[in-house]
């Protein structure tokens, strides 16, 4: 395919200074150059995740060499390869994931971090995909090492992380439990696959967890919430379990009774994704590719999509998002 002209200038929402939503701003740029293995891709869709509100915010810098534009996720179509790319031509359509840029008409992003939309979604349900994939593929199976006949707890299962981890924990022969801000949300994880949603503004889930799986407990917990929360999963944390944190919306802090850990042999660990090595993130890419792509084809794991923003709406879609009333992914439509 012939590479389209391509202009010397876009439209991209950048971070005017920390604070609000109303922070994001529209601004030109010049084009992104693709350095060595990267492509240059016209964006068609751009996730929002809640690093956006976090970097939005002042409490996220984007690491070494990134773009200040927010965005970790995109679709789009290639139009222009970097020296040494291969396995990708100019016309692929395809989703990234990015170390910031997302929000704009066009960014760079390494080929190794590109996959091909997944058959049956759209450009902008496959703009929802990456963000989510890797970070729960990583973490609830490498370094969770979830397997079938395991449980699994997923705090926040509404988001978008959590709506991913449910399908794919339920997909690959795990009991899912998970928790959720009130009923409507708790619906809609049991019909993705969740044994039992647990209204946290009415119930507590470590009494019904306790109630359901006795002393067992849990296998797996994939927590974003910490603070307070990490006793609490301790607690219904199964004998050489594993509590897997990713976030902390209720602080970076906690105290431990490191006796019940040392008794039950349970492993403490987390990651965060963003300033990984792109040849770590190229090999997640892989996996997904391998176990997770024909799952989404396939229909047995579905993208939930709440709702989409034109690019310029980009604040209304953090403020949706800070409202917490979403069920699963926010996307920006830029094509």
């Amino acid at each position: 395919m012939t590479a389209p002209t391509l202009p010397a200038t876009m439209t991209a929402i950048e971070i005017a200074e920390p604070g609000g939503p109303e922070q994001l701003r529209a601004t030109t740029r010049p084009l992104p150059v693709p350095g060595p293995g990267e492509v240059l891709l016209e964006v068609a869709a751009a996730g929002v995740n809640r690093p956006d509100i976090i970097q939005r915010q002042g409490h996220y810098a984007p690491p070494p060499g990134a773009s200040d534009i927010p965005g970790l996720e995109v679709s789009g179509r290639v139009v222009a390869l970097g020296p040494d790319v291969t396995g990708l031509a100019v016309g692929d359509a395809v989703c990234a994931l990015l170390a910031g840029g997302g929000y704009a008409e066009y960014c760079a992003v390494p080929a190794s971090l590109c996959l091909p939309v997944p058959a049956g979604l759209s450009m902008v349900q496959a703009a929802a995909v990456p963000e989510t994939f890797f970070t729960v593929w990583h973490n609830v199976f490498e370094r969770g090492a979830l397997i079938s006949g395991e449980s699994l707890l997923v705090h926040g299962g509404s988001s978008g992380i959590g709506t991913t981890a449910i399908q794919l924990g339920r997909a690959f022969g795990a009991k899912v439990f998970t928790t959720a801000g009130n009923a409507e949300k708790c619906r809609v994880c049991e019909e993705l696959g969740a044994f039992r949603a647990i209204d946290y503004s009415r119930e507590d889930f470590v009494a019904v967890i306790k109630e359901i799986n006795g002393k067992k407990g849990v296998d797996v917990i994939l927590d974003m919430v910490g603070g307070e929360y990490l006793a609490r999963n301790l607690e219904i944390l199964a004998a050489d379990g594993r509590h897997v944190s990713i976030a902390f919306l209720k602080g970076a802090k906690a105290t431990l009774n490191l006796m019940p850990l040392m008794l039950k042999r349970q492993t403490l660990t987390g990651s965060t994704l963003r300033p990984r090595p792109v040849a770590e993130k190229a090999r997640i890419a892989q996996a997904l590719r391998e176990k997770a792509w024909p799952l989404l084809e396939s229909g047995t794991v579905k993208l939930v999509l709440h709702q989409t923003f034109p690019l310029a709406a980009a604040a209304e879609a953090h403020r949706l998002m800070e409202s917490s009333a979403h069920i699963g992914k926010i996307v920006l439509t830029v094509r």
